[in-house]
């Protein structure tokens, strides 16, 4: 990736604090269009927070927050989505009565301004559903269309929580460990299917993840979080030869 790519998220001096304790400490940080960022760190490092800041579901002590050229530090976080802001989470978020295509057909309607109207859903809306087939085949569930989201495996559930995110065409998307609970077998796909996304889609792509192995040779960059301040971010051979990043996980591997 060519450093000389724009910003399109960019904090500066972010910071969290809790009952004067600080969760996320003097966080300065670019992601920079079409690249592939991730953040790793050991729990409590304060990855998830500093996601919740960005998407404007917690609000910063301190600090700044920019979507290009604008300001959004308390935006709220339909303006975010607006824009071009998309995340997921942890744990996957499908309405589990409806089929793949509903589930992702309504978050297309949402997205493009319709009723949302459940019941008018998959007869009507050609653009949505026009839009949630081009997510579903991206992320590899066109042949799951019409199952009923409860019935996938979890590793299904979590590509549909991604099908979900594409059809909001998110500029920069933010995914918070995604491949979480999933079955070893099934998350090198999950991995292919990310890395398709950010290469084919042209979506940049912010991932959280506490595994080495599953990002090398996948990430532009590696940041590293711990104690909530941000230790290093570079490519990941220069942050894995670090000897700040050594010292700080000694006996505590990333």
């Amino acid at each position: 990736m060519e450093s000389g790519r724009r910003a399109l998220l960019r904090t500066t001096g972010l910071c969290v604090r809790i009952g004067g304790v600080s969760i996320v400490e003097d966080v300065s940080l670019e992601v920079r269009e079409g690249e592939f960022l991730v953040i790793i760190g050991p729990n409590g490092a304060g990855k998830t927070t500093l996601f919740n800041v960005l998407t404007g579901i917690v609000r910063p002590s301190s600090g700044t927050v920019m979507f290009g050229s604008r300001d959004i530090t308390h935006a709220p976080p339909y303006v975010r989505a607006r824009l071009g802001l998309g995340r997921t989470f942890q744990t996957s978020a499908v309405f589990a009565g409806l089929s793949v295509l509903e589930n992702a057909s309504l978050a297309a309607r949402a997205y493009l301004g319709g009723s949302g109207a459940l019941w008018r859903l998959a007869q009507r809306d050609h653009g949505a559903l026009e839009r949630a087939r081009h997510a579903l085949t991206l992320v590899g569930l066109e042949g799951r269309a019409h199952t009923i989201a409860a019935t996938l495996s979890h590793g299904e559930k979590r590509k549909l929580d991604l099908a979900i995110l594409l059809c909001g065409e998110p500029k920069v998307a933010l995914l918070d460990e995604p491949t979480a609970g999933m079955a070893m077998e099934d998350v090198p796909e999950m991995m292919r299917v990310i890395q398709r996304i950010q290469r084919e889609h042209g979506t940049t792509i912010l991932m959280v993840e506490h595994r080495m192995d599953l990002i090398l040779g996948l990430a532009d960059r590696l940041a590293v979080m711990h104690h909530g301040a941000l230790l290093a971010i570079d490519t990941p051979e220069r942050v894995i030869a670090s000897a700040t990043v050594q010292s700080a996980y000694l006996g505590d591997p990333l």
